[in-house]
């Protein structure tokens, strides 16, 4: 299936390299731990829920944290990335950024890609007066299962044409949203999603998934 209205991203493993939870963790000492955590979540073995706010409460990451960890993204970009935004912005398509990391250190890469603030969902992290961690997004849809199928739904009016791109289970499941599922694993290998998704992409280069978006 090709010639989609609606493109939507996954960001961590898709459109960067990183996990940005386990960037974190490393930065604090907590690395091994969290890539466990982090890779029973994504192949679907354990509830996101069950892990989401567990991980940054163990982190505590603060503002100065974001900060790097936004760097830390735009410097691990993914191959084809760049190619693959322009010519969906050229082709008029409407593009979106739909990820379970933290909104602050997913912007500014998303802006770099021309892409709109309000088209990048992510979740919220609150900080306090010194810039310590304070809470983060708790209701936010996206640190739980199902959340992504959620905003797909939202997205998709008058049965638009969708897509979702990404590596991980829980972007498989905008399915349920009448999307379309392209399984990146340029960066990751996940036989789960590999099995769950309508197209497989397994090249390093994003450029892979463009012939199924246009």
């Amino acid at each position: 299936m090709t010639g989609f209205d609606i493109v939507c991203f996954d960001f961590d493993s898709t459109l960067s390299a990183l996990e940005g939870i386990d960037e974190l963790a490393v930065r604090v000492g907590l690395g091994p731990a969290m890539a466990k955590l982090t890779d029973a979540a994504m192949n679907g073995e354990v509830p996101l829920a069950q892990v989401y706010g567990q991980r940054l409460e163990l982190i505590r990451p603060d503002a100065d944290s974001i900060t790097w960890l936004a760097e830390r993204y735009s410097a691990e970009q993914v191959p084809g990335v760049a190619e693959v935004f322009a010519e969906l912005a050229a082709q008029g398509k409407a593009v979106h950024i739909i990820s379970g990391g933290l909104r602050p250190a997913i912007l500014p890469m998303a802006r770099r890609l021309g892409v709109n603030d309000a088209n990048v969902h992510a979740v919220d992290i609150y900080f306090n007066a010194d810039g310590s961690y304070r809470d983060y997004q708790q209701d936010s849809p996206l640190a739980r299962n199902g959340g992504k199928a959620e905003i797909c739904a939202q997205l998709r009016t008058d049965n638009a044409r969708m897509a979702m791109v990404g590596d991980g289970k829980t972007d498989m499941e905008a399915k349920q949203a009448g999307a379309y599922t392209i399984g990146f694993g340029g960066v990751v290998e996940r036989p789960a999603v590999r099995e769950a998704a309508d197209a497989y992409v397994a090249e390093a280069s994003l450029l892979g998934v463009l012939p199924y978006l246009l």
